[in-house]
């Protein structure tokens, strides 16, 4: 089972973080998964790989009533971000699934059929969520062609997906980012060589300055927690991408 911890809670309105897995393999990416909940719903965040979708329910399970869960949300398309979809279908056939549009043919590769998917357009768009509407905010080209991140304005959390995603080792243990300067080696190659755009990297980065955020919460490596949201945003803004010397 994954460690879990709270990030927000305010009175039925929470967000837990799942952000270890004792039992992962070396080979495997360690990912994040988050889970929302407003009132008797609750949202998923990129559920992750078939691999680990075991460790999730049972984690799950342990923070919420598993049958509230009634809605994911995948960032994008690569396989540790939703390639467990048919197994949460198989066990919660009305889940409703928020994909960016362009990864409808992808994702049938995987599970359900058209209707089964809520297509997030171009623009983005609000998710309502209980109480809440969460914002899909563009993040197109900035580590994939079709890609989301996912705005909470009344917790002050930004899921960034794959933006801000750090490879850390096996045994680290802290969730939050607390040296920024120690952190760097973890985090400049990624970014250099999985976002693709400049322009859209920088496009993204003076929309969620302008945000009010506590959190910024990537779905792989550590969470960016008060002042260090603005020195990872300045740094990636400054960093040139997109670039490999063969």
């Amino acid at each position: 089972m994954k460690k879990y911890l709270p990030i927000y809670e305010k009175g039925d309105h929470k967000w837990y973080c799942l952000y270890k897995d004792p039992k992962r393999a070396s080979h495997l990416v360690g990912t994040k998964e988050y889970v929302i909940q407003s009132g008797s719903s609750v949202l998923l965040t990129d559920p992750g790989g078939t691999e680990v979708f075991p460790e999730i329910v049972s984690s799950i399970a342990e923070i919420v009533d598993f049958a509230a869960i009634d809605r994911v949300f995948c960032t994008h398309q690569d396989p540790d971000v939703f390639s467990s979809i048919a197994l949460w279908l198989q066990i919660k056939p009305d889940l409703k699934v928020y994909l960016p549009k362009i990864w409808l043919g992808f994702m049938l590769h995987f599970a359900g059929a058209a209707n089964t998917f809520e297509l997030i357009p171009d623009e983005g768009m609000s998710i309502p969520l209980g109480n809440l509407n969460l914002q899909a905010i563009p993040a197109h080209y900035v580590h994939s062609s079709g890609n989301f991140s996912l705005y909470d304005p009344e917790a002050k959390i930004l899921f960034s997906g794959d933006i801000g995603a750090a490879i850390i080792p096996k045994d680290g243990d802290d969730p939050f980012v607390k040296n920024f300067d120690a952190h760097l080696p973890l985090i400049e190659g990624f970014h250099k060589r999985w976002l693709g755009s400049n322009e859209h990297k920088n496009q993204w980065c003076e929309r969620v300055l302008e945000l009010d955020l506590d959190f910024l919460a990537p779905q792989h490596g550590l969470i960016y927690q008060g002042k260090m949201i603005k020195t990872f945003l300045e740094w990636l803004h400054d960093l040139k991408v997109g670039q490999i010397v063969y």
